[in-house]
């Protein structure tokens, strides 16, 4: 128990800091310095640690044994205003740090597939959890970040770009949407469990979607 949790907080860790690493990257492609001025392109995890949100909360999730872990670091700064091409820029900087993700259990995938093929390792071995923990939790974290909710990177890709008012105002509702999410997660859920039904309307979703681009890839490699 105490060796998955060190694993899945180590896997989350790293999860996090290629996520803003890879926006900030991307962003210095298309024209804004921001991150780099600020340096935060550097995979120290001392610059990209939210306390909460970056140790507090993976354990926290973890040790609920809800079946999902996720969590968040830093935010790189990005000023939107300085990107080139105009929407592709918006777009590609937004959807940097999920494809980040999906690249990273792509490898880790692979490397469990060359680890399951030598003799003296088991899929119970550290190593080969490790490798799982890091497909799960990335493919949880590209999921989660893809919901169109501001601030998560999904409602960026699908309307940051858009100069209609509508799109404008449902962005401006940031320093909501996150809130939303947390009372979506555990506050309706606890409310279900006073009436005696066990779901979680969205973990049920973002795992769902998971374990199924799970499959395909590690099927797939």
């Amino acid at each position: 128990m105490i060796i998955n949790a060190i694993l899945a907080f180590v896997a989350v860790f790293i999860s996090l800091i290629f996520h803003e690493v890879a926006h900030g990257y991307v962003a210095l492609k298309f024209g804004d310095d921001t991150a780099k001025t600020q340096g935060r392109l550097s995979f120290n995890p001392l610059r990209h640690i939210d306390w909460f949100g970056t140790i507090v909360l993976p354990l926290l999730l973890f040790f609920s044994k809800i079946g999902f872990v996720f969590g968040w670091a830093k935010p790189v700064p990005v000023d939107y205003s300085k990107l080139t091409h105009g929407k592709i820029g918006i777009i590609m900087t937004s959807i940097a740090g999920v494809l980040a993700n999906i690249g990273l259990a792509v490898v880790f995938a692979l490397m469990l597939k060359i680890i399951l093929f030598l003799p003296r390792f088991s899929a119970d071995g550290w190593l080969a959890m490790f490798c799982f923990q890091m497909i799960f939790i990335n493919l949880t974290l590209a999921v989660f970040n893809l919901l169109p909710v501001p601030p998560l990177d999904g409602a960026r890709i699908f309307f940051g770009w858009s100069e209609n008012r509508w799109a404008k105002k449902y962005m401006s509702i940031e320093n909501y949407g996150l809130s939303a999410v947390v009372v979506l997660m555990f506050v309706f859920p606890a409310i279900l469990l006073a009436f005696d039904v066990k779901f979680n309307p969205l973990v049920s979703l973002v795992k769902f979607i998971t374990v199924g681009l799970m499959r395909l890839i590690v099927q797939g490699i």
